[in-house]
């Protein structure tokens, strides 16, 4: 009975593993339509984020079958518990490369970021897809030292997202108002999707050590 009961606790680290390949899979390609203007990859973000929402679904619903069926102790209930709160986590990841996609279609034909503001969503586009799958790899590891090393990666998301309030409010700014807001929510989507892979580290920690370490935000979309 105990050999089954962790073989589901296994299932369950990995449809949350796999919930992280998905996220990044989605701001990937939100990313690209976003740099593209291609509507046709983003209305495929718009469409598949159903399929996050499922995925948290299933693992919440997997964790709580366990707390009623199998009432875990120690370090088991600590997995239960850190796999309902990641899961949560990564849905918002989810919506917020939702957010980024239909910003691309919004804009539709035309571009949603100026050319000189581009270069820094390329960044962090890739910084934060980084993020997610480093994240899914510290869910099958529980490795505390991985999980902690994504701080400096969210650090330079902080950075470029900071930067770009400079920018929008520079004298020679010269996109008008608009772009200028365009720049600002969409640079909030990547910092606080950032925000979400280290709060999902973090959880990690927690099953390995028992204590959550002071890094990171857990602040609502």
């Amino acid at each position: 009975m105990r050999e089954a009961y962790h073989v589901e606790l296994e299932e369950l680290a990995g449809n949350l593993a796999n919930m992280s390949v998905q996220v990044a899979n989605a701001m990937e390609k939100a990313t690209k339509a976003l740099l593209d203007a291609d509507l046709g990859l983003a209305e495929q973000v718009i469409g598949d984020d159903a399929k996050i929402d499922d995925l948290r679904a299933e693992c919440e619903e997997q964790a709580y079958a366990l707390l009623a069926l199998q009432a875990p102790v120690a370090t088991d209930l600590r997995t239960v518990l850190a796999v309902i709160h990641a899961a949560e986590s990564l849905e918002r990841m989810g919506d917020l490369a939702l957010h980024v996609a239909k910003a691309a279609r919004r804009r539709h034909p035309e571009h949603a970021l100026p050319d000189p503001v581009r270069p820094y969503f390329q960044e962090m586009g890739e910084a934060v897809v980084k993020l997610a799958l480093r994240t899914e790899e510290v869910i099958k590891s529980k490795d505390v030292e991985a999980a902690r090393s994504l701080e400096a990666e969210d650090d330079r998301v902080d950075e470029i997202h900071r930067h770009l309030f400079s920018v929008i409010m520079a004298k020679d700014w010269e996109f008008g108002v608009p772009a200028a807001v365009d720049v600002t929510l969409l640079g909030r989507f990547y910092e606080r999707y950032a925000d979400h892979a280290v709060s999902v580290a973090k959880r990690m920690v927690f099953v390995a050590t028992g204590k959550m370490p002071g890094y990171g935000s857990d602040e609502d979309v």
